[in-house]
């Protein structure tokens, strides 16, 4: 049924249950994984306290870091499970464009992401990634 199940991951607890079930659907299709988180990439001028604080280094180690754990917990599943996982970090202004184009360069099959429900002002702020993913993907989304 599927051969390679794009995972997408951030730092969220919601994402935890995307990876159990792409896990899950990876183990019982045979398929293999291609877990991706996207960071984004460092600015000089932003609102963002976690670069107004940082120099360009300290960001690039921080969200190193931060990536690394992020896709640590879905390669510490898949192996727990049985199934054959790459990880991918991506940077980019836009992680939804980041998971397409991972999904498409990968030869992915599905992409399974969480959504985190954004809406009224706080998802015309923030947007919706995986609404993004859903309307521009041509790969079939599964919405935890």
């Amino acid at each position: 049924m599927f051969t390679n199940i794009l995972i997408a991951v951030d730092a969220s607890d919601l994402a935890a249950k995307a990876i159990e079930e792409g896990v899950t659907l990876a183990r019982k299709t045979g398929a293999r994984i291609t877990a991706l988180t996207v960071a984004e990439p460092f600015h000089t001028f932003t609102m963002d306290p976690a670069v107004v604080e940082d120099t360009r280094e300290e960001y690039k180690k921080h969200t190193q870091e931060q990536s690394s754990r992020t896709l640590s917990a879905v390669a510490a599943a898949a192996q727990q499970a049985g199934v054959a996982c790459e990880t991918v970090v991506k940077e980019n202004e836009h992680p939804y464009q980041a998971i397409i184009d991972t999904a498409k360069s990968r030869g992915c099959d599905l992409v399974v992401m969480a959504s985190h429900r954004r809406r009224g002002l706080d998802g015309v702020i923030h947007g919706s990634e995986t609404l993004k993913v859903l309307n521009h993907c041509d790969i079939p989304v599964l919405v935890g």
